[in-house]
């Protein structure tokens, strides 16, 4: 048992083959059938020697008697590149080609790499002395992909294509060699340099001074040789940048990157036909024609609608093209400048003229229109005075209506209050009267009692008042006051007692 985990674990440690994250493993047959004598590569298993195929991430087992085994990190693209692969094995390609288009055969693969990480057994061209033992069968060149600004097209060049079916066409169709006539827009592409050529064509808007190196003129129709000046605004037209490019390119600028091929554009056809109208057309006018505005404005209009229409045929779009300035002769452009300096005088004097009567007519207009303007702001005075006394009228009217109908309420309300206390005073009154005659018809039913004497009820009503209040009474009947009142009520037909002195009644 102790020899079996012995050898099971020498057998797990020789065996084992430990592929960490990015990195491979390159397997090396040391057993096996011979390969031939050109090839580098074993074509499978089977055979000894370098195997294509490498063990990726990961844990493996192998013998190490039958196998040897390199551990090499990944080919890695940095970003912002490109990896082109060089294959070192296969077959040698036919007569003519030099793109491996197969994996049999060896030289330049077409298809790039990307950035990033890739499980091939390559080595990026430089590194070679990474791998000592040697034991690579591709080689990755490193280069920049190719990038349009904004503005900008790619004329791209096929280089190893199939030959066209006319070779006498200056473009071919996508897929031939040559010059394609489909173009890139703007970005970043990822094309093998080896299998296209790509030139950066600028179709963004150029400036050209007709008169920057040579002096441009013509002479006139009557021998004088008149000089001018002027801007044309160009660009090449997108669609047909990669025509312009075949026809007008000449080899210094036929460059890898950006080709500026606007001066053979200004050279070849922007100056040859400006040239050709200016001595044309300038040829049948006299030379006192260019001084006056009329015919340089119609020769102008002119200049940029003929350079717009024989320009455009040949790939170019001509966005302006101004003539700046025109110098005729100054024999004769002295006298014809006079001449036009008084004709603008008296243009300028019968302008003047015609201001000062417009300027007569706008300020009668203007008083016409304040006369207008204090008539109308008067009579609006007269509306808001006529309008604001009618108002406080109204304000006033409704005041005393209101007032008038208060003092009727109150006189409504006076009329129901005296009435109301005259039927409460009657009132009162007949509850006194009723009171009264009650009273009255008391007395007399108790005169009638009493026989109807008057006098004796009075006594009796004197007695009843004061009997109640008196015990005794100590008095002289003689000449005593309050005898004179018992003897005003004593019956009148009776006799009179005798009053005694100092004795009590």
């Amino acid at each position: 048992i102790g020899v079996l985990l012995v050898l099971g674990f020498t057998a797990y440690t020789l065996m084992r083959i430990d592929v960490p994250s990015g990195h491979i493993a390159v397997l090396i047959a040391k057993t096996g059938e011979d390969i031939g004598n050109p090839q580098l590569v074993a074509p499978s298993p089977q055979h000894k020697g370098l195997q294509l195929q490498v063990l990726t991430e990961g844990r493996y087992f192998y013998n190490p008697y039958f196998w040897e085994w390199h551990v090499y990190p990944m080919v890695e693209v940095p970003a912002g590149k490109m990896g082109v692969r060089v294959r070192l094995y296969g077959e040698n390609l036919p007569y003519g080609h030099f793109l491996a288009t197969d994996e049999n055969h060896k030289g330049i693969v077409p298809e790039v790499l990307r950035p990033g990480r890739y499980p091939i057994n390559a080595v990026i061209k430089g590194q070679e002395h990474l791998r000592p033992h040697g034991d690579y069968v591709e080689l990755v060149e490193l280069h920049d992909p190719i990038t349009i600004p904004a503005g900008f097209r790619g004329v791209v060049t096929n280089l190893a294509g199939p030959m066209p079916p006319d070779p006498n066409k200056l473009l071919v169709p996508k897929g031939f060699r040559g010059v394609q006539e489909e173009t890139l827009d703007a970005g970043t592409y990822y094309l093998n340099p080896y299998a296209y050529r790509v030139h950066i064509v600028d179709c963004r808007s150029q400036r050209f001074n007709l008169a920057q190196n040579d002096d441009m003129g013509f002479p006139s129709k009557d021998g004088f040789w008149v000089s001018l000046d002027g801007i044309i605004e160009f660009r090449i037209k997108p669609d047909k940048a990669a025509e312009v490019f075949v026809i007008y390119n000449e080899m210094e600028n036929d460059h890898d990157a950006e080709s500026p091929i606007h001066s053979e554009v200004v050279k070849k056809i922007i100056t040859p036909n400006a040239r050709s109208f200016c001595r044309l057309r300038g040829s049948s006018q006299v030379g006192r024609d260019f001084i006056g505005g009329d015919t340089r404005t119609a020769f102008q209009k002119e200049f940029q609608k003929v350079m717009r229409e024989q320009c455009d045929s040949q790939g170019i779009e001509i966005v302006q093209a101004l003539i700046t300035r025109i110098n005729p002769p100054e024999a004769i452009a002295k006298p014809v400048r006079d001449r036009e300096v008084a004709r603008q005088k008296q243009l300028q004097f019968q302008e003047q003229k015609n201001q000062q009567e417009a300027e007569a007519k706008l300020a009668m207009e203007k008083a016409l229109i304040e006369q207008r303007q204090a008539l109308v702001m008067a009579e609006q005075q007269v509306v808001k005075k006529v309008t604001e006394a009618k108002r406080r009228q109204q304000v006033a009217l409704t005041k005393a209506n209101e007032k008038k109908t208060v003092g009727q309420r109150d006189l409504e309300a006076a009329k129901d209050q005296a009435e109301a206390i005259l039927a409460r005073k009657k009132g009162e009154a007949q509850i006194v009267e009723q009171a009264n005659q009650a009273e009255a018809a008391g007395w007399a039913r108790a005169i009638e009692a009493l026989g109807g004497d008057g006098e004796a009820y009075a006594r009796f009503v004197l007695y009843q008042k004061l009997a109640p209040a008196f015990r005794s009474i100590m008095l002289n009947s003689a000449d005593s006051p309050l005898m004179e009142l018992f003897r005003n009520v004593e019956p009148a037909a009776g006799p009179r007692p005798a009053a005694a002195d100092n004795k009590n009644p």
